[in-house]
């Protein structure tokens, strides 16, 4: 085997990168989604490599009154040039696996990281720029007050919880960057054995799922409730117990925040979210210093004495001592998550 040549396995990972940017055109590669007690559904906008989508007009509408800019197509150049930025990596994938080159496929990753911190640096001054920039005659006039979103994750901005997040194209592209480089770090190493190349692919296959597993499931663990200023998704009051509530977190990321696990319960059992698109639900601590637990790993106590903001009746309790004498001195039953809301 030629030292300097990739070796066929390289080169069809290099035409699966080079399909995968070319779906990159038709699918959104970033979403931002707001939500607030006004907009319980939320809004989103989607940004695409060639325009932008989602509930544009509601987001403009909202963006005026606090003076932001509005947003549209033509005062972007990025989506005249992306476009083309995209075909050009997949024509660069192609061509580093027709040549089978070391030194191109070394280009290419360069390339491509170089471009995609570009593109994050770019999408980081567009979004502060549009947060900075405001209109001082706007409606609403916070002082000290700036909208920027965050550049990925979660930030509050007034009453609105702001998710920054890849899209389906924006996954797209972490992938081909993996790709890239795991199949770049193989051939550096220049293994002669095919046993030990497929060995090697093996491995850095399981890696890659994980690293996209993980990417996509993991969330942040809230930190708490703010007792006083928090509103509940469902019923729309202003969390006012550090006994009750509790936080809901969908797949992508997003928090719900409940005044009561009874609120939780009447909203899984609403057609706003199905139990498939729940990543986790944590539980304000009854006692102590009132700290949010995992819902799986608490200990919830039905009662009749407990009176939640909203009737409700349930509560959690850290451990399992403290959840048996409240019941001994009450009344009640320990039931699980599941029963609890069902």
């Amino acid at each position: 085997m030629n030292a300097n040549k990739l070796n066929k396995i390289s080169r069809v990972i290099l035409v699966l990168c080079a399909i995968l940017l070319i779906i990159v055109l038709y699918v959104p590669m970033w979403t931002i989604e707001l939500n607030a007690p006004q907009y319980p559904e939320g809004l989103g906008l989607s940004i695409y490599a060639n325009k932008l989508g989602g509930n544009l007009d509601i987001i403009n509408g909202l963006n005026h009154y606090i003076g932001m800019k509005t947003l549209h197509e033509k005062d972007f150049v990025e989506f005249t040039v992306l476009p083309y930025c995209i075909v050009f990596f997949s024509i660069f994938c192609l061509a580093a696996a027709i040549i089978a080159r070391k030194k191109l496929l070394y280009a290419l990753l360069i390339v491509f990281i170089s471009f995609g911190m570009i593109a994050m640096a770019d999408f980081w001054r567009w979004e502060y720029n549009y947060g900075h920039e405001l209109n001082p005659d706007a409606a609403i006039k916070v002082p000290g007050m700036s909208y920027q979103p965050p550049l990925i994750g979660y930030k509050q901005l007034l009453n609105f919880g702001a998710y920054s997040m890849p899209d389906v194209g924006g996954w797209i592209f972490i992938v081909v960057g993996i790709l890239l480089l795991t199949i770049s770090l193989i051939a550096f190493k220049q293994r002669v054995s095919v046993t030990s190349i497929l060995n090697n692919y093996k491995a850095s296959a399981l890696g890659i799922l994980f690293l996209i597993f993980s990417s996509i499931a993991c969330t942040s663990i809230p930190e708490k409730i703010n007792i006083g200023k928090d509103t509940c998704v469902f019923c729309k009051m202003t969390v006012t117990d550090n006994r009750y509530g509790a936080v809901l977190i969908s797949i992508k990321g997003k928090s719900y925040i409940f005044d009561d696990e009874q609120c939780l319960i009447s909203y899984l059992h609403s057609d706003k979210i199905t139990i498939a698109n729940v990543n986790a639900i944590y539980v304000i601590d009854y006692i102590g210093n009132h700290l949010l637990l995992n819902a799986d790993e608490a200990f919830i106590v039905k009662s009749k004495e407990l009176h939640g903001p909203m009737n409700g009746t349930f509560a959690a309790f850290s451990n399992k001592d403290s959840a048996t004498n409240y019941i001994k001195m009450n009344t009640g039953s320990l039931v699980t998550v599941k029963e609890m809301t069902q």
